[in-house]
């Protein structure tokens, strides 16, 4: 698959998984925009989670018990932090401090977060290109029944217990797409939305300028993993935002939330009874077991959404 292009779009645990599967398949021709509404700065540095989750699984280097961080890091640097006082809820390990600090470094020197991402990628020796969707800040906030959160006040510190009403995007309707987003896109056999959390992984990279819409007359196969299985999320509070936002939580209400822009949808075989309603959408369906529990499960599953954007990428 030497001259196949993908553009994959990921966030979160379960999208890094089947971009390190389809990283395997296709190797440099793959390019996975990553989700920057997560990111925040804690003791200056400037923390970029989901693009990291992404970088340290397609590098091999993944804390493989919980999906982030560095695998065998230690946490010196923090235990210290507690000493002096500071709250330790975000747990930032030693190794993973060092790519906080060059990134923080590189971006005070006038590098752009596009270019800082392929340093790091690089260096780490992955194989496909790892880009930011925009490097113009934007900023998921999470409206809740006990006030505004910023996403990880949400999502770590609260582990996602208060109760959703809305999510914004701050800064991505003035945000635009990098040129190297762009290019990536328009050069693509097919683009892959992989089991990322529909609204606060995969939203808010369709939320930076004009982003949706390209997808929407991009003319080429696109299609999108399901990140529910059976009515509840393989991972984190997918579930539980589709039940708050007063829907029931399932692959197909996924598919509604893509159907505008996606030509394909894959299926769980555990849903398998969904696809009619599915494709009364106009979303054609492939079906076949998403769960991703080794490198084998991760390449099957690469091979199962490439096969169905019916193009020649397999």
């Amino acid at each position: 698959m030497a001259d196949v292009k993908v553009v994959a779009l990921a966030g979160g645990v379960g999208g890094a998984k089947l971009a390190e599967g389809l990283q395997q398949l296709l190797g440099s021709g793959l390019a996975v925009v990553g989700n920057v509404g997560d990111d925040f700065e804690l003791w200056g540095l400037t923390i970029c989670p989901d693009l990291d989750t992404l970088m340290y699984t397609l590098a091999g280097v993944a804390n493989p018990q919980t999906g982030w961080g560095v695998a065998g890091d230690t946490f010196a640097a923090l235990e210290m932090l507690a000493r002096y006082g500071e709250e330790t809820w975000f747990r930032l390990g030693d190794r993973d401090l060092a790519t906080h600090v060059l990134r923080t470094a590189w971006l005070r020197q006038g590098l752009r977060l596009t270019e800082v991402t392929a340093r790091l990628a690089d260096a780490l020796g992955v194989q496909a290109r790892l880009l930011p969707v925009t490097d113009a800040p934007v900023r998921t906030r999470v409206i809740t029944d006990e006030g505004e959160l910023n996403f990880q006040d949400y999502f770590v510190r609260r582990r996602w217990q208060p109760v959703v009403r809305e999510v914004r995007f701050a800064g991505a309707e003035q945000a635009r797409p990098t040129p190297e987003v762009l290019e990536a896109l328009e050069a693509a056999d097919a683009v892959v939305i992989c089991p990322s959390n529909p609204f606060v992984s995969v939203e808010p990279i369709l939320a930076v300028g004009d982003v949706r819409a390209r997808l929407r007359h991009l003319g080429k196969p696109v299609v999108a993993v399901t990140p529910i299985v059976a009515g509840e999320a393989v991972k984190g509070p997918t579930a539980k935002l589709f039940r708050e936002f007063g829907e029931e939580p399932s692959a197909l209400a996924v598919a509604r939330r893509y159907a505008d822009f996606v030509t394909a949808f894959v299926l769980d075989e555990r849903d398998a009874h969904l696809a009619p309603a599915v494709e009364a959408l106009g979303v054609r369906v492939a079906v076949t077991d998403t769960l991703m529990r080794s490198a084998e499960d991760r390449r099957r599953v690469a091979r199962a959404a490439l096969q169905a954007t019916q193009t020649e990428v397999v």
